[in-house]
């Protein structure tokens, strides 16, 4: 039987234009600096409001990734 350990880390990234973008931009980062990155959850999504404007989109992501043996 095979087993594997896996670790959990937050990260928060920021976008000027959508949740989703800040959301692709944060799991690309996680994936170019961890390996074996296997998901991720959204845990807090927040906007920035100026001027009575959405200004940026900001997401706070538990990134997954499975522990090299």
């Amino acid at each position: 039987m095979t087993t594997s350990v896996a670790r959990i880390t937050t990260i928060t990234a920021r976008s000027d234009s959508s949740f989703e973008d800040a959301t692709q931009a944060g799991i690309a980062r996680a994936a170019s600096t961890l390996r074996n990155v296997q998901g991720a959850w959204v845990k807090e999504q927040k906007i920035d409001v100026r001027d009575g404007v959405a200004s940026s989109y900001q997401v706070t992501l538990e990134i997954t990734f499975v522990l090299d043996d």
